[in-house]
């Protein structure tokens, strides 16, 4: 089972300016050894945030080997044409190292500054995708053919983010290249139900993002961490457990939200697989 670290792009006065954030946690990740940096993506929720798309721009200069990966990028609140350039270029810059985590959003606020519909998210996700699908088969939309780049997969791999939805999960099987399980919101019932639908739909690539992690003995729980469902904050053999626990119920892959204010822990966490 693969390990990924999840990187939060909110304002954090302490860690220094955010392309030092970014550079150094992309370097660490690469050098322990996790198999990739993926970002979340929120504007309208409190604190300063990066574009996630921008923010693995800054990451894929400095690394060679790891995915580059959104957990999950809102794609309705988006104009998908535009979306689709700036993830083609993004998977440019990175030599096909994108993996684009996508959903459809599930916080007012977020559409609400973009202008976009709110009511109307689960009818425009496929609508957006088969659209962004279209740009990067350099076929015309609207008559107008964005030409692609010749040296970078056709289009990245596509992971969508679904949480207990069978028609969902089964989306993520037959349309897409995996299925974002989420730690946050999905119960360990919600998870051995979800991958049994998801393999029986024919899935291949299963993931569990947003998965908080702290190890140390008085470990800092956040807002976050506390609601979440399933968590990594423990002691390491309870962390193996329930890793363990993970990779038996079939998930391929663990997203890791390690602790901000600790980045020294990523060797400790990358110990435990």
């Amino acid at each position: 089972m693969r390990l990924g670290i999840v990187f939060l792009p909110v304002q954090n006065v302490a860690a220094g300016t955010p392309v030092r954030r970014v550079v150094e946690t992309a370097q660490r990740v690469e050098s322990f050894g996790f198999a990739g940096l993926w970002m979340t993506d929120s504007v309208g929720r409190g604190p300063a945030t990066l574009d996630p798309l921008i923010a693995l721009a800054a990451a894929a200069a400095v690394t060679e080997r790891i995915e580059l990966g959104t957990c999950v990028l809102q794609v309705p609140i988006r104009p998908p044409v535009d979306a689709a350039h700036r993830i083609r270029s993004l998977d440019a810059l990175a030599g096909g190292r994108m993996r684009l985590g996508v959903g459809t959003g599930s916080t007012q606020a977020d559409f609400s500054l973009f202008g976009a519909d709110y009511e109307s998210r689960f009818r425009a996700l496929p609508d957006a995708l088969d659209t962004m699908r279209a740009v990067w088969r350099g076929e015309p939309v609207d008559g107008v053919v964005l030409a692609p780049w010749s040296d970078v997969p056709a289009a990245p791999p596509i992971l969508l983010g679904a949480w207990r939805s069978q028609r969902w999960i089964e989306r993520a099987a037959r349309e897409c290249d995996g299925w974002l399980a989420s730690g946050i919101h999905s119960s360990w019932e919600d998870l051995e139900r979800g991958i049994g639908l998801y393999r029986a739909a024919g899935g291949t690539r299963a993931a569990v993002a947003n998965v908080s992690i702290d190890l140390r003995e008085t470990p800092k729980v956040t807002p976050l961490g506390a609601h979440s469902k399933i968590t990594l904050i423990c002691t390491p053999a309870e962390a193996r457990e329930r890793l363990a626990r993970l990779a038996s119920l079939g998930f391929d892959d663990v997203l890791l939200i390690a602790p901000p204010d600790d980045p020294a822990q990523l060797e400790a966490i990358r110990a435990l697989v």
